[in-house]
C-alpha cells in the first residue's frame, strides 16, 4: 500500500494544472460567474499564496492553496480527484495547511465554498470549522457559505 504525502507545489506543474482545470470545471458546472471565486493558476503563483499538491507516488491526487490575507489565511482551490475520494487525501491538506499557517504566526482561517457542496462543509466542519459571515472582498450570496477557524 503506497502513502499518500502532502507537499509544496507549483500550480503550473502539468499534473497540478489538470486537478486545477478539473476544480474549475466543476465549479463553472455548478455556479454562476458571479459566483464562482476561484483564483486563477496564475493568481494562485502570487507571493502571498502557498499551493500544496497531495501525491501517492508520483500521481497528483489533490490540492489546496493559502493565501495570505494579512490578519488571516484563506483556504483556496481545495479539491481531490473524484477517482481519489475515500483515501482522506483532504484531511491530509487540511492538516497541512493548518501546520503551514501556524509557522506564519497566523490564527485564524477563513473560507468561502459552494452551498451545494455538502461533502466540503462535512470536511471542514469535522476540522472545526464554524459558520461566519462574508469577509475581504466577498458579499452575502445564497450561493455561497462562510466558514472560519481559529487555531489554538
Amino acid at each position: 500500500m503506497s502513502t499518500i504525502r502532502v507537499a509544496p507545489g507549483n500550480p503550473r506543474d502539468a499534473q497540478a494544472t489538470a486537478l486545477l482545470r478539473a476544480s474549475h470545471a466543476l465549479m463553472q458546472a455548478l455556479f454562476s460567474e458571479e459566483d464562482n471565486h476561484f483564483l486563477s493558476i496564475d493568481d494562485l503563483c502570487e507571493p502571498n499564496v502557498r499551493f500544496f499538491v497531495a501525491k501517492e507516488e508520483n500521481t497528483s491526487l489533490g490540492c489546496v492553496a493559502l493565501a495570505f490575507k494579512g490578519d488571516y489565511a484563506e483556504i483556496k482551490s481545495m479539491f481531490v480527484h473524484p477517482d481519489a475520494r475515500g483515501k482522506g487525501i483532504a484531511h491530509k491538506l487540511m492538516q497541512a495547511i493548518e501546520a503551514e499557517v501556524r509557522t506564519h504566526g497566523i490564527s485564524v482561517l477563513k473560507l468561502e465554498t459552494g452551498d451545494s457542496l455538502h461533502q466540503a462543509h462535512s470536511l471542514y466542519r469535522a476540522h472545526g470549522y464554524v459558520d461566519c459571515g462574508p469577509f475581504g472582498d466577498y458579499r452575502e450570496s445564497p450561493a455561497s457559505l462562510f466558514m472560519a477557524k481559529t487555531l489554538v
